[in-house]
């Protein structure tokens, strides 16, 4: 059975606070929001028209599912409150269930904490051009997909709507959010990306990099929000598809990069539409995340 697919939201009701490239944010009290993870999908920093069936909902089961395993090494914006609490209209309800959270209002802070534990993406790039990553040094001779020595914390900033993150050293996000904030973040990312890859591991997943957002409360408390651990915010590849000097196919949206890649496209709104097998494909890879994440040990 396919879902409802939700590309934008107005629910009746509340007020909507915020739309980025996935999810809808809603008020709901001082210190508490509603959270609608839609069926969006960004490329190129570029929100496609087509929306990708089951998506919503593996990102939200997925993120909670992190969520609920990780509060021994960081707690979470998560209430635990019912969504119907808050969504008192029926067919808004029905869209929404399965698909949305309500969480704490935090202080969130102006980074992104990237983990890597693979040599992909910028920093792979990065590495190529200075032998570094975020001022990191790394040892000579590393290719493509190469396992690094140890996981590495490489921050980066937070863009507008529309550009990129960029990279930073270690030293810019102290400068950003302070010294001793900037190590807690570190700490705490560099232990949720290690929790995590022990996981996934044996489930025959690579978690190759992966960010998380942090927030404070007014005790001056970390919290994890936003996401975390998803195909849309980390890498995941299957370990029996790994090889060093190639890029291994992997349960995000590359699929659709690798596409749109392939069209006369400047990556600059509009979008192109999707043809119906890609969008297929890509919603198969994400449940494939979700079975295989959440699902038992292979070894």
């Amino acid at each position: 059975m396919t879902p409802l697919t939700v590309h934008t939201t107005a629910l009746k009701g509340l007020t909507k606070i915020h739309s980025g490239k996935v999810r809808d944010i809603y008020a709901v009290d001082g210190g508490t929001m509603l959270i609608v993870t839609t069926d969006r999908l960004s490329a190129f920093d570029v929100i496609l028209p087509d929306p990708i069936p089951w998506k919503g909902r593996v990102l939200n089961e997925i993120a909670n599912y992190w969520f609920a395993r990780t509060t021994h090494l960081v707690p979470n914006h998560l209430t635990g409150r019912p969504v119907r609490e808050v969504v008192g209209d029926p067919e808004d309800l029905a869209l929404v269930e399965g698909r949305a959270v309500i969480v704490r209002r935090l202080r969130a802070l102006p980074i992104e904490a990237v983990v890597r534990g693979y040599l992909i993406g910028s920093g792979w790039k990065d590495y190529r051009e200075t032998g570094k990553v975020c001022d990191i040094a790394l040892p000579p001779g590393l290719d493509l997909a190469s396992k690094l020595p140890a996981p590495i914390f490489t921050p980066a900033t937070k863009a507008e709507a529309g550009a990129h993150d960029v990279n930073i050293s270690f030293d810019e996000a102290a400068a950003l959010v302070g010294a001793d904030i900037a190590t807690r973040v570190r700490n705490i990312a560099v232990a949720l990306y290690t929790y995590a890859s022990e996981h996934a591991a044996a489930r025959g997943l690579i978690i190759a990099d992966t960010k998380f957002e942090f927030g404070l409360d007014d005790e001056g408390r970390l919290h994890l929000i936003d996401e975390a651990l998803t195909p849309d915010s980390s890498r995941f590849w299957p370990a029996d598809t790994w090889v060093v000097g190639t890029s291994p196919p992997s349960f995000d949206k590359q699929f659709v990069r690798d596409y749109l890649e392939s069209l006369h496209w400047e990556k600059k709104p509009p979008a192109p539409r999707l043809p119906a097998e890609i969008i297929a494909r890509t919603s198969e890879k994400y449940r494939e995340a979700l079975a295989r994440i959440t699902g038992p040990a292979t070894r």
